[in-house]
């Protein structure tokens, strides 16, 4: 008869409540330094675009290996990011953000010093992958900040700082190497670094997340390094290998694919995966996931497009093609304040759906752009898609995190993080190579009537010659020149007008989400 009285001792333990929200000077401190994390590791991901340069005649290697410094970072990156929901549950939430910060700071010393390519590389592998906790955490340290009504102030505030990051990287890349040394774009993360991690330990050591032994998922690991990898490089040295004639790249592509299959059907299987797969049965979380990840792809190969056409073509100094993206940030810092107020009491659906038309809109406006375009016309279309930028982020987001419990937010953030990463280096990648594509195919057709036995052609070079008082051979170089940079406007316009496109096309994955409670707040934000 006493049995029924047995059963509560076998019931399992309740989970420890969540420490109670930050209050007054505490909460703003600590929201600083938490953004300061985010702001350091997301700058890291565009700054060096416009030293590459600097840095690979400083070293002695080629462009093309220069760009390395970028590629190696994001895969490292995107590798680590779904590792976090693992590392938090082994080592606890604060322990981790505060180390990543260091090791942050240590492989940003390591890559101001390195003498060589292949040390830089290494050290650029070390702070992409120690990065990876960073944003991920941010996002589920400030959420445990705030009161759960105020989680979409939280949301804002972050966004803010992960939306300036990759707009002021070129401007301030450029500014740097410059003015300085190709060196000081890392070592500015030391005292950055430093800060953000005596304040954050100062304030959040007594408020640990739980801790639990899990074993590690070692073949999930693997997998995932290695299709990531796989599909990086060969995304990245497609168009010098020229493609799948390369037995490389068939290699590679072969490799990305079958790890890929693996890799899906070993983490839905697996007990205790690197990567919980499961989060994309939720509604919320596959369309939000997806959405935010093909959106940030096709803005950042956009972003980093941008500067290098006006450095190669329209002769920017690499300062001013940064200054040029500048203006990005002006709307998008101005309004990622009001979101917080205005979420709260919106559909965050409509607010994302607003953001990609604004984009569509933007993206129009530049694929109108001509080889003649002033600096103005230029920052115009810049400083309008801070608009939409102010409105992506954020509700975007908060339906992601939405109705997930408190254990499940970091593992959550860390999954969309890496989706949206990884897809800004791969849309990086996919945006180059349609660039080069779309410039040879345009130089083909500029170029059908250019020659030696068109009597026209002829003449128009004679003409040419006598106008502008040049001999045969400059005629044609001042030709030639023209041709190319006309073909590279005109590919550069259709890269434009299809991201539009693409933009109208995935408003959809926005509606089949279901409503936030809240207006768009996450159930579960700061679990409380």
């Amino acid at each position: 008869m006493s049995q029924p009285n047995a059963a509560p001792a076998s019931a399992p333990p309740t989970p420890p409540s969540p420490p109670p929200p930050l209050e007054g000077g505490k909460l703003v401190l600590a929201t600083i330094a938490v953004a300061l994390a985010t702001f350091m590791n997301v700058l890291d991901t565009s700054i060096a675009n416009v030293a590459i340069p600097t840095i690979s005649g400083n070293l002695g290697v080629s462009v093309d290996e220069g760009t390395w410094v970028i590629t190696v970072f994001a895969a490292a990156n995107a590798v680590s990011i779904p590792l976090t929901g693992w590392l938090t549950q082994r080592i606890g939430q604060v322990k981790l953000f505060v180390g990543a910060i260091l090791a942050f700071v240590v492989a940003s010393w390591l890559c101001g010093i390195a003498p060589t390519l292949p040390i830089l590389l290494l050290a650029r592998i070390f702070q992409g992958a120690v990065a990876g906790p960073l944003i991920p955490l941010s996002q589920a340290i400030l959420l445990g900040s705030y009161p759960k009504e105020k989680s979409s102030t939280a949301l804002a505030l972050w966004a803010m700082t992960a939306t300036v990051g990759p707009i002021a990287g070129p401007a301030l890349g450029g500014w740097i190497t410059d003015s300085y040394s190709w060196s000081w774009i890392f070592y500015i993360n030391i005292p950055v670094g430093i800060f953000a991690a005596g304040v954050t330990w100062m304030i959040y050591r007594t408020r640990e997340s739980p801790i639990r032994k899990l074993p590690i998922d070692v073949v999930g690991l693997a997998l995932l390094i290695t299709w990531v990898a796989s599909l990086q490089v060969m995304l990245d040295k497609g168009k010098d290998l020229d493609w799948f004639s390369s037995p490389v790249i068939v290699i590679l592509g072969v490799t990305a694919l079958i790890s890929f299959a693996f890799f899906l059907v070993w983490e839905l299987t697996e007990e205790n995966p690197i990567v919980d797969l499961r989060l994309f049965q939720q509604r919320n979380f596959l369309g939000g996931t997806i959405a935010i990840s093909v959106a940030y792809g096709v803005f950042f190969g956009n972003l980093v497009l941008l500067p290098q056409w006006m450095q190669e073509y329209l002769n920017y100094r690499s300062v001013d093609a940064g200054l040029v993206t500048a203006p990005l940030g002006v709307f998008a810092v101005l309004l990622a304040p009001v979101m917080g107020r205005v979420l709260p009491r919106s559909d965050a659906r409509v607010i994302a759906t607003l953001a990609f038309v604004g984009f569509a809109i933007v993206f129009y406006m530049r694929s109108k752009y001509v080889i003649e375009i002033d600096t103005w016309h230029l920052v115009l279309p810049t400083l309008l898609q801070g608009i939409p930028m102010a409105l992506f982020f954020v509700p975007l987001t908060s339906i992601i995190l939405s109705g997930q419990p408190p254990n499940k937010i970091p593992a959550a953030a860390g999954l969309s993080n890496f989706a949206r990463v990884f897809c800004g280096a791969v849309g990086t990648s996919i945006a180059g190579n349609e660039w080069n594509n779309r410039t040879v195919l345009h130089h083909a057709r500029l170029t059908e009537q250019a020659s030696i036995n068109n009597p026209l052609f002829n003449q128009q070079m004679d003409a040419t010659q006598t106008l502008l008082h040049l001999n045969p051979l400059s005629a044609h170089a001042l030709f030639d020149f023209t041709v190319n940079t006309q073909a590279a406007m005109m590919g550069l316009n259709d890269i434009f007008f299809v991201s539009a496109i693409i933009f109208i096309l995935i408003i959809p994955l926005i509606w089949i989400t279901r409503p936030s409670k809240g207006g768009g707040g996450p159930d579960a934000a700061g679990a409380h």
